[in-house]
């Protein structure tokens, strides 16, 4: 399939998947960092909810 689309969409696409690749990282990796804090808003999220 890649043989019969002109050169630059194939560039484009690829650069595409490159931008994707790393907000993929980028979130991963925000959320190890913020591993704790996010477990604790989730956590306080349920309770209120199971309290109401």
């Amino acid at each position: 399939m890649g043989r019969f689309l002109p050169t630059f969409v194939r560039q484009r696409s690829g650069m595409e998947l490159v931008q994707v690749a790393i907000m993929v990282a980028i979130a991963v990796a925000l959320g190890l960092i913020f591993r704790t804090q996010i477990t604790d808003f989730v956590n306080r999220t349920f309770e209120g909810l199971n309290n109401f």
